[in-house]
């Protein structure tokens, strides 16, 4: 199963010079040593290879902990795994060394594979404050530190707008690698996904199945019907067939192992522009990063 995993068509090749497996697993709300344990060791049988953290997840110390427990039994190493996590926003800015050295440290790894500022404004500034751009900046400087001393091995962004991303490649030495979005069928996210295409970044997907909402969709549900599919891997296969990777998360392993069948189907062209005619500008997440200075 790991060769499939790693095979080209199933990972994107980031501006770093490493490789981004398409198929991930989002461990938000995965709290506790033992619900991670069951998600992960399901999730490593299933071919997943990428698992998608961040600081203010609180699960960082008991996701490292389970990982370095887990590989050996399926015969892997730590070089096999591809480990995200993100600056906490009230990390942003001065604080941001800090935060990246706690994300190492946490995850007990002598570097992780993409580490993301999670959000364009810092805890406790207005959206409007001039603050944001200043500290957002300053993030990024010192992430470009850890990525020049290897203990990054790529860096990117969550949650920022295209406005952000511009004034971003404007001022950067190190490109953004990846920007991680809340993107599906209902937001389908064009614009930002033409900004990273032209700027050679790698767009990922968070919430593709609307927060379980587009389950229950019934143009997915058709689709999912004539594939003979269910509903969750016809939404991850719109995205993956694109080249965007996804993050869905599950604390139930059927349901992480039915997740991981999205590669050995295609969409047709016609089914692809059903789903694609969904798109109206919904956001599960409710947090808009657009208002943000």
């Amino acid at each position: 199963m790991a060769s499939h995993v790693h095979s080209p068509v199933n990972s994107a090749a980031l501006n770093s010079g490493t490789e981004i497996p398409l198929l991930g697993l989002g461990t938000y709300k995965l709290q506790g040593h033992d619900p991670l344990y069951r998600s992960l060791s399901s999730a490593l049988d299933a071919g997943y290879r990428t698992f998608d953290t961040a600081a203010v997840y609180g699960n960082e110390g008991h996701l490292g902990q389970v990982v370095r427990e887990l590989l050996p039994k399926h015969g892997l190493s730590r070089s096999d795994v591809f480990l995200i996590s993100k600056l906490a926003p009230t990390d942003q800015g001065p604080r941001a060394r800090e935060g990246c050295l706690k994300s190492l440290e946490q995850l007990g790894c002598k570097y992780i594979d993409l580490y993301l500022v999670h959000w364009p404004g810092t805890a406790g500034l207005e959206p409007r404050d001039p603050l944001n751009a200043e500290h957002r900046a300053q993030s990024w400087t010192v992430l470009e530190e850890f990525y020049a001393c290897g203990q990054f091995k790529a860096i990117g962004v969550s949650n920022f707008s295209a406005v952000h991303l511009q004034e971003l490649l404007r001022g950067c030495t190190v490109p953004p690698a990846v920007l991680q979005m809340e993107c599906h069928p209902r937001l389908v996210q064009r614009e930002l996904r033409d900004v990273c295409k032209q700027a050679g970044i790698h767009f990922q997907a968070y919430s593709s199945l609307g927060k379980g909402a587009l389950l229950d969709e019934p143009v997915v549900k058709e689709v999912a019907e004539v594939c003979g599919r269910t509903p969750a891997q016809v939404l991850l296969r719109w995205a993956v067939q694109q080249g965007i990777s996804v993050l869905p998360r599950s604390s139930q392993p059927q349901r992480v192992q039915e997740n991981a069948r999205v590669f050995d189907f295609e969409l047709s062209g016609k089914e692809m522009d059903r789903l694609d005619s969904l798109n109206n500008e919904t956001r599960f997440c409710k947090r808009n990063s657009a208002d943000i200075f």
